[in-house]
């Protein structure tokens, strides 16, 4: 049997098992209930299904956390990228269009990836070499991820830096895989995320420079349904969210009149 053998539906399924089981580096029947609407007889057969054809590298069972758990050999049973991908770590998996401009290939360590997804289920911190774009390479700290986020087009894992005692946005890719990965538990409580824990409502207009039917024309774009465009994202994405939208820089055709924050509460 193979992955053409099956079904649409099941095929699906076991290939979202296999990302899960790829990515996270675990998996289990809960994973394909909340996904698919499936019974648990059902996640239990297609389980099975995905064990008969990845016998070469199998996961192993973990009967005290019900989960299976990749082995270091562990090979896919269909590639994908982290983009790809994303939908096994978090559910807003983005559709593509097929006349969307091709995006880069994100190249990320599915072992690296899955070592943050389980310190980020386990509650414990990691130690990771990063490279940063702006101080360089460091000789290795302690981060505490606490979930995936994604600015649309690249994932990034939010974590709490001991060494900066704040919590900021790592991309993956710049964690190097030959990190001893040592881990141990966060300790006390963290610090509340305060950044992650406040919304950010921005108020856009177009911008001031334009005509007035070249202002039209951004509303028409944009969707306004009034003379301002209100967006509501968390304060932490703030920072790609002016990137993505291009709001400084040369040429944009929107501009914020005002951000108003409020208190989301502890997630």
């Amino acid at each position: 049997m193979n992955l053409d053998d099956l079904k649409h539906a099941q095929r699906e399924r076991l290939i979202f098992l296999d990302q899960c089981l790829t990515w996270r580096g675990m998996a289990n029947r809960k994973d394909l209930v909340e996904r698919f609407g499936i019974s648990n007889p059902q996640a239990a057969l297609d389980f099975r299904s995905y064990l008969s054809l990845s016998r070469t590298t199998p996961p192993i069972y973990d009967p005290v956390r019900k989960t299976y758990f990749v082995t270091d050999a562990h090979v896919p049973l269909v590639p994908s990228n982290l983009a790809q991908a994303f939908g096994a770590l978090f559910d807003n998996e983005e559709q593509g269009l097929p006349s969307a401009l091709p995006r880069p290939n994100r190249c990320a360590d599915p072992k690296v990836i899955a070592r943050l997804y389980q310190a980020i289920k386990s509650e414990s911190a990691l130690y990771v070499r990063y490279t940063s774009m702006t101080s360089g390479a460091d000789g290795g700290q302690w981060l505490a991820p606490t979930r995936f986020i994604s600015d649309g087009e690249v994932v990034h894992v939010r974590a709490y830096s001991f060494k900066h005692n704040e919590f900021r946005n790592y991309l993956p890719v710049r964690i190097e895989a030959d990190s001893t990965f040592e881990e141990r538990s966060r300790g006390d409580a963290l610090p509340e995320d305060e950044d992650w824990n406040t919304g950010a409502v921005i108020w856009l207009r177009p911008k001031s420079s334009l005509s007035e039917r070249q202002a039209d024309v951004v509303r028409r774009e944009y969707g306004f349904d009034g003379e301002f465009l209100r967006v509501e994202i968390r304060k932490a994405l703030e920072f790609f969210f002016d990137r993505r939208w291009g709001l400084d820089q040369k040429g944009a055709r929107l501009e914020r009149v005002k951000t108003e924050y409020k208190e989301l509460g502890s997630v």
